[in-house]
């Protein structure tokens, strides 16, 4: 999936979920209060499952297609007789979240911001994991200290979103004010040149504005001199010539555009040398695995399993070129409240929509 997925809303469309054939044959086999029951509630007849579109259908149907035996086989070993793994990708985010809603799908693979949209009618299981950085740190100046930043062997089920100043005479100053611990005020934030992305980025937009509201209760629309960048490629590309002083970016960013900054942007010292973090956001979390709260094969038993196994395949070497096509390293289990930064960032989205109209 990629960083702060968007789409238009797509009221119940979802592909190969409506109609009869949704229905869970486990249904038939509920007891008293709707909810799977004895011996029987250990037969399935079929696992729906719910990919989003971030990329093509397709692709995705078929880099998928051996996850359904590796469940199969993993939930025998729970105890669980599935018949069939169903998987469809839905038209849209919002599709798959009202399938989860509505029960016709019972596990989705979707990114935050959906989970966080359709949270009353599902639960979260699983948090992806993506490769660790060698510093994790809410102070800008620990990230100068100690770089250059690495990518370690730990998985890790966030990443954080930095502000980073460039080689421009104002980007070396606030670099330079920040290392020396001096505290950066609006005026000096405000004086630069931002290059930001589209409203709908984590890294790029969302999460530096709350950086910007929890520090000087101001956003991104507050900044006099901020451009939107087509691509991160292109804002280091301005950083690096001195058409803006700061930019956006996930933390990693600077990694993988570090052999550009010299090779193509034609600088002559490193990223590493002429760059340098002057604001951290709060912990981003990572795509999830989240269940309906209405599907009656999604039991608390089920659940455990489900969780155990899909943690399982996210550590074989076959799971991970399945999980691959999201850019999933693998799954650790997750809580609802990891989520509150996201729901935040919802609210302060709507926010800045209603003040850009």
């Amino acid at each position: 999936m990629s960083n702060g997925p968007s789409s238009s809303l797509t009221r119940r469309q979802f592909v190969g979920i409506a109609g009869a054939g949704t229905a869970l044959s486990a249904l038939a086999l509920a007891g008293c209060g709707g909810s799977p029951s004895g011996a029987d509630a250990r037969s399935i007849d079929t696992l729906h499952i719910g990919f989003v579109p971030s990329k093509d259908p397709d692709d995705i149907i078929t880099t998928t297609e051996p996850l359904k035996q590796m469940l199969k086989d993993g939930l025998s070993n729970q105890g669980y007789t599935v018949n069939d793994v169903d998987i469809t990708v839905g038209t849209s985010y919002e599709a798959v979240g009202e399938a989860l809603s509505s029960g016709t799908t019972d596990v989705g693979f979707i990114p935050a911001g959906t989970y966080v949209l359709y949270s009353d009618g599902c639960e979260v299981l699983l948090t992806a994991t993506r490769d660790g950085l060698s510093i994790d740190a809410d102070d800008a100046k620990d990230w100068n200290d100690q770089k250059p930043t690495q990518a370690t062997s730990e998985q890790v089920a966030s990443y954080r979103a930095l502000m980073i100043a460039g080689p421009s005479d104002k980007g070396v100053a606030l670099g330079a004010k920040v290392n020396d611990g001096e505290d950066l005020t609006w005026d000096d934030l405000a004086d630069a040149n931002w290059s930001i992305m589209n409203s709908s980025s984590s890294a790029g937009y969302i999460y530096p504005s709350l950086w910007l509201k929890d520090n000087y209760q101001k956003t991104i629309l507050d900044l006099p001199h901020a451009v939107q960048a087509d691509s991160y490629g292109s804002a280091f590309a301005r950083l690096a010539s001195g058409q803006v002083d700061v930019l956006c970016v996930y933390a990693d960013g600077r990694r993988d555009y570090e052999s550009k900054w010299q090779s193509d942007y034609g600088r002559s010292a490193s990223i590493w040398e002429e760059t340098n973090v002057i604001g951290v956001t709060q912990a981003i979390h990572n795509d999830t695995v989240s269940c309906s709260k209405s599907s009656p094969t999604m039991t608390d038993d089920f659940k455990r399993a489900f969780s155990t196994v899909m943690i399982d395949i996210g550590n074989t070497d076959e799971g991970k070129q399945v999980i691959a096509i999201y850019s999933h390293k693998g799954y650790v289990e997750a809580k609802d409240s990891d989520y509150d930064g996201e729901r935040e960032a919802q609210e302060l989205i709507k926010q800045l929509k209603s003040q850009g109209n």
